[in-house]
């Protein structure tokens, strides 16, 4: 019998890169997104070991329809990455409340929320995989309601590993640096500036480039995988030694 999949925000960048390869790994990969046209063409890239749900993990009712969905399989769930999330920046003294509500009920309510309404279909030795970021340990000039999100999915990890290993489900989360994909792109407003923007994140990293979706999609099915069956409550730095170095 095949595992079963959840990967959130899977229509492109990392997302999508970690859908693919669970797939290919022989995965039956339910993916969510909140864009109908976005999820359609990444469930076609994927083939018939893809299952779309249109959903937003801010929204409650939609990630019980994407609950639903899995349930309705019949095979629980053995892996899921809750990926989704994002954010833009903001000085300290522009920040609003609805940037403030915005980015933590997408990148924490919207993570925890995901991870609850699964949670009666992981099955023993299940693997949740969180995506944090290496700005959860460093300081990050107009970005650190960004930042202090990821910082709450490092605790979140930390403290759902306590509190499953009993049912023998590992929790751990990846921390990618920055990586090439649409979101990076579109913190800047047009293309001139978002080349301005990569080239200087590419700068802060040791290896002097940026990461690509598909190294972090090594990470996670790591992470997915027996071969880290003795690690849970951990996170990975794949970021090109940014935060170690």
């Amino acid at each position: 019998m095949s595992r079963t999949a959840l990967v959130t925000g899977a229509t492109s960048g990392i997302g999508l890169a970690a859908a693919q390869r669970l797939a290919a790994d022989g995965t039956h990969v339910f993916l969510t997104g909140r864009r109908q046209d976005a999820l359609d063409a990444a469930v076609a890239a994927i083939g018939p070991d893809a299952t779309g749900v249109r959903a937003d993990v801010a929204d409650q009712q939609d990630l019980e329809r994407v609950a639903a969905a899995i349930r309705e399989r019949g095979q629980g769930l053995d892996v899921l990455f809750a990926n989704a999330g994002g954010g833009e920046f903001a000085a300290l003294g522009e920040i609003t409340w609805q940037h403030y509500a915005d980015t933590f009920n997408t990148n924490v309510g919207g993570t925890l929320f995901t991870v609850q309404a699964v949670l009666p279909l992981l099955n023993p030795g299940a693997s949740v995989i969180l995506t944090g970021s290496n700005i959860d340990v460093k300081g990050a000039p107009s970005f650190s309601v960004y930042a202090a999100t990821k910082a709450a999915l490092r605790s979140f990890t930390r403290s759902w590993a306590a509190e499953l290993v009993g049912r023998g489900i590992r929790v751990n989360a990846i921390a990618p640096g920055p990586v090439e994909t649409p979101g990076l792109r579109g913190l800047a407003g047009d293309p001139e500036a978002a080349g301005a923007l990569l080239q200087g994140f590419a700068a802060g990293v040791p290896m002097q480039r940026l990461g690509r979706p598909e190294e972090i999609a090594d990470a996670v099915m790591f992470l997915a995988s027996a071969s880290s069956s003795f690690m849970t409550g951990a996170e990975l730095y794949v970021d090109g030694g940014a935060s170690q170095i």
